[in-house]
C-alpha cells in the first residue's frame, strides 16, 4: 500500500500538468530536416488485410497493452476517421510540416530514406542508434506486432490504435523534437538512460491535455487522463523496477500501472464543470498536405 501512494505521488507530480494558453509548436526554420518532397502526402494509410488487422487478438504483447490500458482499441488495427482528424489538426495547429505519419502501415523504404537524410539529427546518431531502430521497424513490424511510436531518427509518427490522446501523445513527442537542437543527444538520452524518458514522456502528455483543453474538448480530456496516465505508469514501473530486487520487478510495475489508472480517472472524475457553453470549435491554423494513400 505504500508503494502504490508513492506511485500516486510521482504521478501527480510528474505528468498531466496542463499549460493554458497552449503553446502551438512553429517551424523557426533553424534546423531543417528531410524535407517532403513535393507531393509527397505527409500522411499515409495502410490497405485493410483481414489477417493483419486481427493480430491484436494474436499478439501478446497487444493482449497485454490492451489489458494494461483497459482499453480494446490498443493495437486494434483500425484506426477511425475521428482519430486521423484529431492527428491532422494537430500537426497543422503545431506547423509539423514535416514529420511523416503512417497509420497502420508499414514502408521500410521510406524509413530508411527518411533516417539517412533527416540532418537534423547528426550522422552520428541516425547510422548507429538511427540504423538500429529501422532494423527493428524491419524485423518486428507493427503492422503485426503494433506499438504506437515515433521516431526522432526518421521523424516518423507510426499508429496502429483507435485511441485519439495516444495518437496525440506521439505527435506531442515529434513537436518536443522538432524544438530540439540536439535531437540525437536527446533520442540517446531518452532511450539509454534510466528515468529520462520520464521527462519526455510527461512532455508529450501534458502538451496534449492543454492541447484538449484550449479546445474545450472535455471528452477528450477525459479520455487523455484515462490513457495517459497509466501508460505514464508503464514507464515509470519499468524504470523503478529496474532499481529494485528482482522478485520485485512484477509487483512494482503493476501498481505504477494500478496507481496510474487511479490518478487519471480521479482527475477525470473531478474535472471542472464549465461555467459557459462552450465556445465555437476554433479553426485549424496554417496549412499542410494531407492525403490519403493506400500503402502496404
Amino acid at each position: 500500500m505504500r508503494l502504490n501512494h508513492v506511485l500516486c505521488l510521482l504521478l501527480l507530480s510528474a505528468a498531466g500538468c496542463t499549460s493554458v494558453p497552449y503553446r502551438a509548436g512553429k517551424d523557426s526554420g533553424r534546423i531543417h530536416g528531410y524535407r517532403l518532397p513535393a507531393g509527397e502526402p505527409q500522411l499515409v494509410v495502410g490497405r485493410p488485410n483481414r489477417f493483419l488487422d486481427a493480430s491484436d487478438w494474436m499478439w501478446p504483447g497487444s493482449l497485454l497493452g490492451k489489458l494494461m490500458l483497459w482499453n480494446v482499441n490498443v493495437d486494434s488495427h483500425q484506426v477511425s476517421p475521428e482519430t486521423i482528424d484529431a492527428i491532422r489538426r494537430y500537426l497543422v495547429d503545431n506547423e509539423l510540416r514535416d514529420v511523416k505519419v503512417r497509420i497502420n502501415g508499414y514502408s521500410v523504404g521510406d524509413e530508411l530514406r527518411r533516417t539517412i537524410r533527416n540532418k537534423a539529427v547528426g550522422a552520428g546518431w541516425r547510422f548507429t542508434f538511427g540504423m538500429m531502430a529501422w532494423l527493428q521497424y524491419t524485423i518486428l513490424p507493427g503492422r503485426f506486432f503494433g506499438g504506437d511510436h515515433y521516431n526522432p531518427y526518421a521523424n516518423s509518427i507510426n499508429i496502429y490504435s483507435d485511441l485519439v490522446p495516444v495518437a496525440l501523445h506521439e505527435s506531442g513527442h515529434a513537436k518536443d523534437f522538432a524544438g530540439r537542437t540536439f535531437k540525437g543527444t536527446y533520442a540517446f538520452l531518452y532511450a539509454a538512460v534510466p528515468f529520462f524518458n520520464l521527462y519526455p514522456e510527461a512532455k508529450a502528455s501534458s502538451d496534449v491535455l492543454s492541447y484538449l483543453q484550449d479546445l474545450d474538448d472535455r471528452a477528450g480530456k477525459k479520455s487523455a487522463y484515462h490513457l495517459l496516465y497509466p501508460a505514464y505508469g508503464t514507464y515509470l514501473g519499468g524504470d523503478i523496477a529496474s532499481w529494485v530486487n528482482h522478485p520485485w520487478n512484477f509487483t512494482v510495475q503493476a501498481g505504477a500501472i494500478v496507481a496510474g489508472h487511479v490518478v487519471g480517472r480521479t482527475k477525470a472524475a473531478f474535472m471542472p464543470r464549465p461555467s459557459s457553453p462552450p465556445p465555437a470549435p476554433r479553426p485549424a491554423q496554417g496549412i499542410a498536405r494531407f492525403q490519403i494513400r493506400g500503402r502496404r
